[in-house]
């Protein structure tokens, strides 16, 4: 890009075509990275390494700015039932916040949030406790432990899930080796 390199301003766009284009170029072998960024007018190698890394591990290759995923929805109120839910849900989906707050309608970053005060302080930190003063039909005991099972059932699924995995990928490299 040269000397127009420096003077570039903001984020550039690249289409879902032109990425994938870009990594099946490379993978044929018809030039370097370099070569690749030169050619469609890639910003970085590391812009194309991504691509690259998310091509060989069969994720798709979305356009970005428009055709992409929005993660910056408008977040919304939710009770602390749904907060358990969602909690649970993203820990059982290997923490993608992006595809639990699709799910439950919810912005990414509460998503994430419900996440952080759940391994901070356990189920009672899904509770909002802003405004006025607990209630006195507050959670039993009761209550908070089948929530806390229901997170702990999804966390041991996802355990299983990896292990699972885990022992097809060594059966996998044995049949090769």
């Amino acid at each position: 890009m040269g000397a127009n390199a420096f003077t570039l301003k903001g984020n550039k766009k690249y289409s879902e075509e032109l990425k994938q284009q870009a990594v099946l170029d490379y993978l044929a072998g018809y030039g370097s990275q370099d070569d690749i960024c030169k050619k469609y007018g890639i910003r970085s190698k590391g812009k194309l390494q991504t691509w690259i890394k998310k091509y060989n591990g069969y994720e798709e290759l979305k356009s970005s700015g428009t055709g992409g995923s929005i993660i910056m929805t408008k977040g919304r109120k939710t009770t602390f039932e749904e907060r358990v839910e969602i909690v649970q849900y993203c820990i059982a989906h290997d923490r993608n916040y992006a595809q639990t707050a699709e799910q439950y309608q919810v912005s990414y970053q509460q998503a994430r949030n419900y996440i952080v005060k759940y391994e901070a302080g356990g189920v009672e930190a899904l509770r909002d406790n802003r405004g006025k003063q607990k209630s006195p039909d507050e959670m039993s005991e009761l209550e908070k432990l089948r929530a806390e099972v229901k997170i702990l059932k999804a966390e041991k699924a996802r355990a299983e899930m990896e292990a699972s995995f885990l022992k097809k990928l060594e059966e996998i490299e044995r049949r090769r080796g």
